[in-house]
C-alpha cells in the first residue's frame, strides 16, 4: 500500500488517527515532528538561532527560519519512507514562499493518499475549533492559508466524528482505490 499522509492545523487529529491508522494497518508511523531536526541537520539548523529569533522577535521569525528547513524535510520523506502513516506537523504543509510550496507540492505529487484534517468547511467554524483546543491563536494562520487545501488530495471534516470514524474513513476511502 502507499503511504498515507495527515495534514492540516494544530490540534486537527493527525496525531491521533495517525496512530489509529498504524495500528489498524500494522503499517509504521512516521511523525514529521519527532523526525525533523535529523532531516534539517542536513541544511546546518541552527537551534540556538531558533530560539534567539523567537526571544527577540517572536513566533512568526522562527516560524519564517524554519520554512526551508521543513521544505526539505518533506523532501527527504518520500525519499526514505514508503509504505507509512505519516503526519505532518502543522506547518509542514504550510508555505507562504511559493518556490517552498512548489517543491514541497512536487514531493507530494505522486502520492494518492494526502488527507486534510479539519473540523468543518467553515473555516471561521474551523479556526474557532482548533484555536480553542490548542489555545493558539496563531493556528488560524494553518486553517485558512490555501497550502493545504492545494496539497489534499481528500478533505475530511472531524466535527462530530471521533478519531475512530475519522481512521475508518480514511481506510474506507484508501480501500476504494487500491
Amino acid at each position: 500500500m502507499a503511504n498515507i499522509i495527515l495534514i492540516g492545523p494544530i490540534c486537527a487529529g493527525k496525531s491521533t488517527v495517525a496512530e489509529l491508522l498504524s495500528q489498524k494497518t500494522g503499517m509504521p508511523r512516521c511523525s514529521l515532528d519527532d523526525i525533523r531536526y535529523k532531516y534539517y541537520e542536513e541544511l546546518n539548523y541552527d537551534h540556538n538561532h531558533a530560539l534567539e529569533l523567537q526571544e527577540k522577535y517572536g513566533f512568526w521569525e522562527k516560524y519564517k527560519y524554519w520554512k526551508p528547513f521543513e521544505a526539505h524535510l518533506v523532501v527527504r520523506v518520500f525519499e526514505e519512507y514508503t509504505d507509512h502513516i505519516i503526519d505532518f506537523g502543522a506547518g509542514h504543509s504550510v508555505y507562504e514562499e511559493e518556490a517552498l510550496f512548489q517543491k514541497v507540492d512536487r514531493a507530494l505529487h505522486n502520492e494518492p493518499f494526502v488527507f486534510l484534517l479539519i473540523p468543518s468547511r467553515n473555516r471561521e467554524e474551523s479556526a474557532q475549533i482548533l484555536c480553542e483546543r490548542s489555545e493558539l491563536d496563531f493556528n488560524r494562520h494553518f486553517v485558512e492559508h490555501y497550502s493545504n487545501e492545494k496539497l489534499a488530495k481528500h478533505i475530511i471534516y472531524t466535527k462530530n466524528h471521533t478519531p475512530e470514524e475519522t481512521m475508518r474513513e480514511i481506510m474506507s476511502y484508501t480501500l476504494r482505490r487500491n
